[in-house]
């Protein structure tokens, strides 16, 4: 299975693990809790599947490395107690506390979220010393005398013999205590993702025309070449403060991120390539007053794939500002009733203090989150976002006579300031529909561009709140609605050729 079907059928087993019965007894038991075993090469998301997990479910994550343990980290350190049995004293060997399981009662103390999910990785490889004590904890949820906390379930991940020589084969007794589950990189679960996270268009728009490139691992006579999704989504992160700090980008940063020299050598000619195709195009123009005709002219006479890389520039430019536009929409939602709630107090030194404590609020959710790691960057953009404007508004409302009101002039700039932006936004929209219906009329672009701007979580978001007749418009010619089911099939098929 892909990593896309292996996060929903864990996210129904979290689910399912933690329902409860009419005493509010966890209705399955602990030693049937069976845990999860994500199988799979280095770098396909596992790790991230897992925050995504716990951010979508509202429950914490508690993630460790087993190859980073000793038994006397996992067990705990032996020390001795005096006991009396039957009115006879004993020194018997005690345990302290797992530092694994003390960091679950750490989260639950810190954030007060009682419910989460123990995410052991790389479990096939813990060392000698510890491996018998793992068929105790598979069943009983058991690291020396400590248990797992009720509410915490257990997914753990390994990688396949092929790519870890440190993994040891588990045996019968250990496989049957686990829901093993087999995941296999897949491009198109992935791009979703990436868009979402917000990914390099540049890295998005060469897998799309080289999806062949997305993950592989083969050995060569250098040694052994790989490229995963972990190092393309980290390559993203550095091209764009490269790009920030006006540096020149060449084989040897790719290089440190994807470790296959024919790969480095393609991405690195075709990143000065869409650079080029930026420039000639003229993208940000496109899209805040228009193509000329000489543009217009020019991109429908070119090939396929610089047709293809063009219309990801502009997709992508206009899904980052639908994205930003509703992540400021959503902060100041979220403003909307704490503001409401401070127009109740009459005093100028009651609204002030309130503005602090309910900033000094949202930082203690805001860290609570983190050390859950179930903090999504949408949530932590609109709670920083809250945090700025009270920090913000309680500076200026020092300086009135009428602290609420000097409040109430702030939200309403930026709520002003966010309805023009939206504006902005729809005619960059309008604007991309007419260059690309101008350049390629109604071919297969045309398909792409209505099929993206429909499946994308923030263009679709976005035209259902603000609307863009000419998204409607094709979008009704070419049956996008109807044709759904088979969309995403067809996209891919005509990116293949």
């Amino acid at each position: 299975m892909n990593i896309g079907q292996a996060k929903e059928y864990i996210k129904q087993t979290v689910k399912l693990y933690l329902t409860k019965g009419e005493f509010g007894e966890y209705v399955i038991p602990v030693v049937r809790q069976r845990p999860v075993f994500l199988l799979g090469a280095p770098g396909v998301g596992k790790t991230a599947v897992m925050e995504q997990i716990a951010q979508e479910l509202n429950i914490a994550l508690v993630s460790y490395s087993m190859t980073h343990h000793t038994r006397q980290s996992a067990i705990g350190l032996p020390f001795i107690k005096h006991e009396e049995y039957e009115g006879i004293g004993y020194d018997v060997t005690e345990y302290t506390m797992s530092e694994i399981i003390a960091s679950i009662y750490e989260t639950m103390r810190e954030t007060g979220i009682k419910e989460g999910i123990l995410f052991l990785d790389e479990i096939n490889c813990v060392s000698e010393t510890l491996a018998p004590s793992m068929l105790q904890f598979l069943q009983y949820k058991v690291f020396g005398r400590h248990q797992v906390p009720e509410g915490w379930v257990i997914v753990t991940a390994g990688n396949p013999q092929e790519f870890n020589r440190a993994v040891r084969e588990f045996d019968v007794a250990v496989l049957d205590r686990l829901k093993v589950m087999n995941v296999e990189a897949d491009y198109r679960v992935w791009k979703e993702y990436a868009l979402e996270q917000g990914i390099h268009p540049a890295i998005i728009s060469f897998l799309d025309l080289k999806r062949e490139y997305f993950y592989m691992i083969e050995n060569t006579v250098n040694g052994r070449a790989y490229v995963t999704a972990r190092g393309w989504e980290d390559l993203s992160e550095i091209l764009k403060l490269y790009e920030d700090a006006m540096l020149p980008v060449d084989d040897t940063l790719i290089d440190q991120y994807i470790r296959n020299d024919s790969v480095v050598k393609e991405f690195a000619a075709y990143y000065e390539l869409y650079n080029k195709y930026k420039r000639d195009y003229r993208v940000e123009e496109i899209l805040t007053s228009g193509a000329s005709q000489e543009v217009v002219k020019k991109a429908a006479a070119a090939g396929f794939d610089e047709r293809l890389s063009l219309l990801s520039m502009l997709m992508d430019r206009v899904i980052a500002d639908t994205r930003n536009n509703l992540n400021d929409s959503d902060y100041l939602a979220a403003l909307n009733p704490m503001l409401k709630k401070l127009k109740e107090e009459k005093e100028n030194d009651r609204v002030l203090s309130r503005l602090l404590e309910m900033g000094e609020s949202l930082r203690k959710e805001l860290n609570s989150l983190k050390k859950a790691s179930a903090l999504s960057k949408e949530t932590e953009r609109v709670k920083r976002s809250c945090i700025r404007f009270m920090d913000a508004a309680y500076k200026n409302a020092l300086k009135e006579e009428q602290a609420f009101e000097a409040v109430r002039r702030d939200y309403n700039m930026q709520l002003t300031a966010v309805k023009e932006r939206s504006i902005a936004v729809r005619e960059e929209l309008e604007r991309l529909f007419d260059f690309a219906s101008g350049a390629y009329k109604d071919g297969n672009e045309m398909l792409i561009l209505v099929t993206e701007m429909t499946v994308n979580p923030h263009t679709s978001r976005f035209i259902a709140r603000h609307g863009c007749d000419r998204y409607m418009k094709y979008k009704d010619e070419l049956m996008i609605t109807e044709r759904n089911a088979s969309m995403k099939e067809e996209i891919a098929q005509l990116l293949e050729m």
